[in-house]
């Protein structure tokens, strides 16, 4: 490895592929905790990223896991980690790749939890309507339902991306690709009410073009609105850990449910492969199972 990029080589290679490949920030964070781990891990052993081999990131992955990492977090290491070498090897920067000959674990994908079409309506019934706030909540959670958005994509949601005349909103998905997703009758109705009650006396602390603001008129965070919808759920199911992506999986299970085709709901979710979409007919099919079970005089 050339000496003068020994310092600062992880944060060339995370500023090469968000360029190349349009990653989110969130993806850049987790290759780069992930590689500087692993930098503290070879400086312990004496050693540097030109320097170790293939033993030593078979040594590194078995620590994690003597550690108690689970396999789905191992895998994503050890992809930041291949990742990483191989561009390494591709720019020249080492003549021998140490993960060329590792294989990526082969894990099975976690089904999401399953919440009924009642399940979801008690949840979007939960919020007091009667204070601003409520409002506030109601709407974000009939928004999510409605559009199936992921968490960061609605907390970054614009006013100018909003066109409740048409039902629409203009979504800035992962890798900055843009989409447009349809909002429904319900959900513009309290889009509606929202911004023009609730909002207005939230956005009165700030001048704030931003959808969705705290009491003080600041941006909503993740992890306030995955406290709100924590709160929620567990006020109205006591047998379900719900978070915010569980209302992104009843959005396209209770679409393919009632009769909608994969590559509409992968359009809408802003999946850039059909095969990440293919989760969503496992729970479908698993309930219309269930559901024959039940209800047929043989099942």
């Amino acid at each position: 490895m050339h000496n003068s990029l020994k310092e600062n080589i992880i944060e060339r290679y995370c500023d090469a592929i968000w360029i190349e490949r349009g990653l989110s920030k969130n993806t850049i964070a987790s290759y780069s905790s992930d590689l500087y781990q692993l930098e503290s891990w070879l400086k312990d052993k004496h050693q540097q990223f030109d320097s170790c081999d293939t033993s030593d990131i078979n040594l590194y992955l078995a620590r994690k896991i003597d550690m108690g990492c689970n396999s789905s977090s191992i895998n994503r290491c050890l992809s930041s980690i291949k990742g990483f070498y191989n561009w390494l090897a591709r720019n020249s920067y080492i003549k021998n790749n140490p993960c060329e000959l590792i294989e990526s674990p082969k894990i099975g994908r976690k089904l999401p939890v399953n919440l009924s079409e009642s399940d979801v309506d008690s949840i979007l019934d939960a919020p007091d309507c009667k204070t601003d706030s409520g409002i506030r909540d109601k709407t974000i959670l009939e928004l999510l339902y409605a559009t199936g958005l992921r968490i960061s994509e609605l907390i970054n949601l614009d006013l100018n991306q909003i066109n409740i005349d048409n039902g629409i909103i203009k979504v800035m998905g992962k890798g900055g690709k843009e989409r447009i997703v349809p909002i429904g009758e319900t959900a513009s109705s309290w889009l509606t009410t929202y911004i023009n009650s609730a909002r207005k006396e939230l956005v009165s602390h700030a001048n704030n073009s931003l959808l969705f603001l705290t009491p003080k008129g600041n941006k909503i965070t993740r992890q306030a609105c995955w406290t709100m919808i924590k709160k929620y759920s567990k006020k109205v199911l006591t047998n379900k850990d719900v978070s915010p992506h569980s209302l992104r999986h009843a959005f396209a299970t209770h679409l393919l449910n009632n009769g909608a085709d994969l590559r509409s709901v992968q359009m809408l979710l802003g999946h850039s492969s059909l095969s990440t979409t293919q989760i969503y007919t496992h729970v479908a099919k698993e309930r219309l199972i269930q559901f024959h079970t039940k209800h047929h005089p043989r099942g």
